[in-house]
């Protein structure tokens, strides 16, 4: 097994803009994933399994909910503080940080914000402690850009509510316990619902054959008439702004998670750049070798800088949800094409498990996908600079 030798790459010295709580939390998270992931995670890539044996460790370092209040069993960590957890977790693979994202800003997040006291007390601290997992049911086999159009819907019937449909994509769901379902009332809105494991008519079938975060678990959610208890409504909030909530917190942490991936693959390239000789120097004395590294460098600066920033309004509560889209869509876009070409300079050997590059460029693959594509992101831009709508 290869030692994990990574260093951060930091042109710019914005470390200087970190608060010392900011450093501890991304530190000892750092530590973790190079103690508990890296020497694991190409075996378990290959075997298309998830590393259960990490959850406790996830929970450990604040990845679990860190902004939610200690109350509830969080981290009560600020917004810069969550996205550097993240960061350090997708540098060791974007299908853990996915696992963790999910149960942060798609679980925990909805049932702080929109539950109420009860729901917080019963599902938050187990969800923070890594006891219960979570899920989230959004996304349906035929509506994945266009949410909106969901069929799965609820009928009241007196005592429960009758939950009927599907949900697929659903990272977490063939282990979780609890699932925050998003279905449509009689009336045709928007309400959440929490689902949990072993409610009849519940199942989570698992996805295989994924070239793609595949050492993260990903099923679907079908409900064949679940009967929920009334008091699993999420009570304080409804409509379609409701989910697109939750996913701004999430892609607001993967804005975060890219830049990990992408400093992994820079840093890889980096070193092999110095190590590799051919026609008898190093490659990273050849000029394209450089300009490779340069333009490197050069967009996670960019990218760093504009999360930072990003970071900053989230914490003063000022973040706009077209600003998150931005940071979102320039940041996994700029992770793909750096863990392209890192994987160019390292020849065959980037395509082997060796190294981690074409792991991450293949989880990369679902990353500018999920929770908003790249073209979608690009039309949310677009819609907020020029108010005209793209989409109808």
């Amino acid at each position: 097994m290869k030692p994990d030798l990574f260093e951060a790459p930091d042109y710019y010295n914005l470390d200087e803009l970190l608060s010392e709580e900011h450093k501890l939390v991304r530190d000892a998270a750092r530590e973790w994933v190079k103690r508990d992931v890296s020497p694991i995670i190409e075996e378990y890539a290959q075997k298309a399994e998830f590393p259960n044996q990490i959850i406790g460790g996830l929970a450990e370092i604040g990845a679990f909910g860190p902004y939610i209040p200690v109350e509830y069993g969080g981290a009560g960590l600020d917004q810069i503080s969550y996205g550097l957890i993240m960061q350090e977790i997708e540098r060791g693979d974007s299908g853990v940080r996915s696992t963790a994202s999910v149960q942060s800003s798609l679980v925990m997040y909805p049932i702080w914000k929109y539950g109420n006291e009860e729901q917080r007390q019963k599902y938050l601290p187990k969800l923070a402690s890594g006891e219960w997992m979570g899920c989230f049911g959004l996304t349906e086999p035929d509506h994945g850009s266009n949410p909106g159009g969901m069929v799965t819907n609820f009928k009241d019937m007196g005592d429960h509510y009758l939950l009927n449909g599907a949900k697929m994509w659903i990272s977490n769901a063939p282990f979780a316990q609890v699932a925050v379902v998003w279905a449509k009332n009689e009336e045709g809105r928007i309400h959440g619902l929490i689902v949990e494991r072993g409610m009849e008519g519940f199942s989570t079938p698992e996805t295989h054959n994924k070239w793609s975060l595949r050492a993260s678990a990903t099923g679907e959610l079908i409900f064949d008439n679940v009967k929920v208890p009334k008091e699993n409504l999420l009570p304080n909030k409804s409509g379609l702004g409701a989910p697109l909530g939750c996913l701004d917190s999430a892609r607001y942490g993967i804005a975060w998670g890219a830049i990990g991936a992408a400093m992994d693959c820079y840093d890889t390239a980096l070193r092999y750049s110095k190590e590799r000789i051919q026609f008898g120097k190093p490659i990273g004395q050849f000029q394209l070798q450089q300009k490779k590294l340069a333009e490197m460098i050069t967009e996670l600066t960019k990218a760093q800088l504009l999360t930072w920033r990003l970071g900053v309004l989230r914490n003063e509560g000022k973040a706009t949800s077209a600003q998150i889209s931005m940071a979102k869509r320039n940041n996994v876009d700029m992770a793909i094409n750096i863990a392209r070409e890192a994987r160019q300079m390292l020849g065959g050997m980037g395509i082997t498990g060796e190294y981690s590059i074409m792991r991450h460029s293949m989880n990369l693959e679902s990353v500018i996908t999920y929770e908003g594509t790249h073209d979608i992101h690009l039309l949310i831009t677009g819609l907020d600079i020029t108010g005209l709508n793209a989409f109808k």
